[in-house]
């Protein structure tokens, strides 16, 4: 995936786009055929009909509320992967952010059609019992509502795992390029390969610091594996937030041209950081306790998740003090605006 990716961005883009249509073509399949058998009273398993009041978001709360939450910031990560290619797309105006907000319809549809569809054909009292298996739980469902089409599902499964790697590696090495470009990385990793196109030097990296991380984790326990996916919601929810800041103080000279630009640059975007920080701060005290983890056993007191996510965040601030010493340029830049940028001729 890494090669395929340093290879060109327009052979990356048509082999995601094969991948995520092939999915969603998958699950459409599945979530229709479940609930049919659901209303025609037809399914294997003690079936519930869907309920508005599934979609209540005030219905639970605790680790339970946070937990949901964070999953569906881990969820959208890597959904964004347009926006991290802005400079690589045409119509880059407008393309990258109605690819956005599209990718986010996209996802909602597919993630709460197929959750509703897999409940109400399972059950609650099936699902309660593979608590314990839950990552698995497609395998399991895929014969009992398909048949010998189980193939279909598992397909669907077996390429998520390429497009969700290959959409980790794009938007992090693009995110390299950028941080070098603004000297708050190396300068080698700004290089650009002039036959590809492509950061073949961020992405590299990318993947060879994934590799390392997957190794160690996996060494250690497949549920330490999965807190170190949990720790990640925390850093990207901790990033996104920033990002909503970020994009109110760079265009904050616009917010009083009147209330679109008032609500699309500045209140979304700090509403959603507000909400994000929140979310921060209860998923932190839900993960001080270890039996919130995947692996139960406690780390220094804490979960594993939480010490997993203070480990790589304590280490990002190393990183950072150590690259400020080598070289200060980015540091001592102060917050423009969109008005700056414009003035200065291309």
């Amino acid at each position: 995936m890494s090669w395929l990716c340093v290879r060109g961005t327009e052979a990356s883009a048509r082999f995601q786009n094969a991948l995520v249509l092939l999915q969603v073509v998958c699950l459409v399949v599945f979530a229709a055929v479940a609930l049919y058998r659901v209303y025609a009273g037809t399914g294997s398993l003690d079936a519930v009909r869907p309920a508005a009041g599934w979609l209540n978001p005030f219905g639970a709360g605790g680790s339970a509320l946070t937990g949901g939450l964070l999953l569906g910031v881990f969820a959208y990560w890597g959904w964004e992967s347009a926006l991290n290619l802005t400079e690589e797309t045409e119509d880059s105006a407008n393309a990258p952010g109605r690819a956005g907000i599209w990718s986010t319809v996209v996802l909602l549809a597919t993630y709460l059609g197929v959750a509703v569809a897999v409940v109400a054909y399972a059950g609650t009292a099936y699902l309660a019992g593979r608590a314990d298996t839950e990552e698995d739980v497609f395998a399991a469902l895929a014969r009992e509502v398909l048949g010998g089409w189980d193939w279909i599902l598992l397909l669907a499964v077996s390429t998520s795992a390429l497009a969700s790697t290959q959409t980790t590696i794009i938007p992090a090495s693009r995110t390299a390029l950028s941080m070098a470009r603004r000297h708050a990385l190396p300068a080698r990793f700004a290089r650009i390969d002039a036959r590809r196109g492509t950061p073949g030097t961020s992405t590299w990296w990318v993947a060879g610091t994934a590799t390392v991380w997957y190794v160690v984790i996996h060494r250690i326990s497949e549920n330490a594996l999965a807190d170190s996916l949990t720790a990640l919601s925390l850093l990207i929810a901790f990033y996104y937030a920033l990002t909503g800041i970020a994009c109110a103080v760079w265009y904050r000279r616009r917010l009083t041209r009147g209330p679109r630009p008032f609500l699309l640059l500045g209140a979304g975007p700090l509403l959603g950081s507000a909400l994000l920080l929140w979310l921060l701060a209860e998923s932190v005290a839900d993960m001080a306790d270890p039996r919130n983890a995947a692996t139960s056993t406690a780390w220094f007191g804490l979960g594993a998740p939480l010490v997993i996510a203070l480990f790589l965040a304590g280490a990002g601030v190393v990183l950072m003090l150590l690259r400020r010493l080598a070289s200060g340029t980015f540091w001592r830049e102060r917050p423009g605006t969109h008005e700056d940028r414009e003035a200065v001729p291309s």
